[in-house]
């Protein structure tokens, strides 16, 4: 087992590394420099984007379909399956302990540039797709690093790096938190939570993307409404507390006074790292899943993909950002999910506690079901498209995996390979950024004329 620490070790140092302030700097600093070069398009065309999240797809004038697999909306749900998951509860509460409240802050800061990034992801992942072996959609970074840059080696680097990490970070680091939440909170045994997870993941990605984008489509409002009514009623609750908890935000993001020593760049640090491990902004993952949707211009679907990080963040994230400071216990030594599900029956006793953990499971789950689609899309491009179906059989195994089985190596070797993806993703924003610009103003002259709704 000593080969096992060594490789643990190494991956935790190149992890500290990969996620260290070069890297979040490069991706926060791509978003400010997208927010330029797009007029600040995230607060402009915000309210339009997500109506268009939320009505059907646009059809062409002569009432045929547009290209693509599935909806506008499905493809937003696919993408927020990914991205709702574990950082919305315990990311959030290990960002206040070790950043102290001030975080909440700079997530919100992180999220408003972050959209501009996942809306030049959705620009590019639509433009440069394309149509596959089976007559399904294909796109994401690997495509339009290899067609938009003629990169063709670091696009392999990509698929690579999300392959890997889609195991880990997607399969069994998720179900490994869903089996331990129910033990906790259920007592039921892992392996029987393993064999339930694995048989309902079985029969969703066995479908395909279509398959999971229903399902997607169920899971996601359910648990993001369901959280986030929850957390609602204790804000509620508690409006006493709403005012002195934003107050606490805004003053500890400036002074780092809740963080040991008063370290400002402490605040920073946390706040922004968990806000990108929550949205994926940058990371290159949502391009994927909106490469898949049906959509008359790559800008419209940009558009709606753009609204993920602002119901990721601004949404979810800030409801448990301010129960937790508004709950002011997150100094007693626990963190994580822990520390939230404390913090939610302190404040709401009894049901404060169940709304956690059943966030959890299905937001564990859902991202199991997205990460999926992200993997076999990464390892078809490596591979083939016979590589599909080995794929998913392989994911499911992971997820079963995962329920039972000890995941500090996984873990960091997974952490470590979702960080080197956003490395290729970002280059390729900041290198195409002109045809995000050329795309974003053609979209903007064909709806002033008329041509496009």
């Amino acid at each position: 087992m000593q080969y096992l620490d060594v490789l643990k070790t190494f991956f935790d140092t190149v992890g500290g590394w990969v996620w260290g302030p070069v890297m979040l700097v490069f991706l926060v600093g791509t978003g400010i420099y997208l927010s330029l070069r797009l007029a600040f398009l995230q607060f402009t065309m915000l309210p339009f984007a997500l109506k268009q999240a939320f009505t059907p797809h646009a059809k062409n004038r002569d009432g045929s379909d547009n290209q693509g697999d599935i909806s506008h909306f499905g493809a937003l749900m696919t993408a927020l399956s990914a991205t709702i998951g574990t950082g919305n509860i315990a990311g959030v509460a290990t960002a206040v302990v070790l950043g102290g409240p001030g975080a909440v802050f700079w997530m919100w800061i992180t999220a408003i540039f972050g959209m501009a990034t996942k809306f030049g992801e959705g620009v590019l992942a639509v433009k440069y797709r394309i149509v596959n072996e089976r007559g399904e959609m294909s796109g994401g970074p690997m495509y339009y690093i290899e067609r938009g840059l003629n990169w063709k080696w670091l696009a392999i680097l990509f698929a690579l790096f999300g392959t890997l990490a889609s195991f880990g970070i997607g399969s069994s680091v998720q179900s490994n938190s869903v089996a331990h939440s129910i033990q906790a909170s259920f007592g039921i045994d892992p392996m029987t939570t393993g064999i339930v997870l694995t048989v309902f993941t079985a029969i969703v990605i066995l479908g395909g993307i279509k398959s999971i984008a229903i399902a997607s489509s169920f899971i996601v409002p359910f648990m993001a409404i369901f959280y986030v009514v929850g957390g609602l009623v204790i804000i509620f609750m508690h409006l006493d507390l709403l005012g002195p908890a934003f107050a606490t935000i805004f003053r500890d993001a400036f002074s780092g006074e809740a963080v040991a020593g008063g370290a400002i760049g402490t605040v920073i640090r946390y706040g922004v790292a968990r806000g990108v491990f929550s949205n994926e902004a940058g990371m290159g993952s949502a391009p994927i899943a909106a490469a898949a949707a049906k959509t008359d211009h790559p800008v419209r679907q940009a558009l709606v993909s753009m609204t993920g990080t602002f119901l990721d963040t601004i949404v979810v994230c800030s409801i448990t950002g301010l129960v937790l400071v508004m709950g002011g216990i997150y100094t007693n030594g626990e963190t994580g999910a822990a520390l939230t599900t404390q913090t939610f029956n302190q404040l709401l006793p009894g049901p404060g506690g169940w709304i956690v953990t059943v966030g959890l499971v299905f937001f564990a789950y859902s991202t199991i079901l997205g990460w999926c689609y992200y993997g076999e899309k990464c390892a078809s491009y490596l591979l083939g498209e016979w590589f599909v179906l080995p794929y998913r059989i392989i994911y499911v195994a992971s997820v079963m995996i995962g329920t039972i089985a000890s995941l500090d190596l996984v873990w960091a070797a997974a952490d470590t390979f979702n960080g080197l993806m956003a490395v290729p993703n970002l280059i390729a924003l900041v290198l195409l950024s002109g045809v995000i610009v050329k795309e974003t103003r053609d979209f903007v002259a064909k709806r002033k004329s008329g041509e496009l709704p």
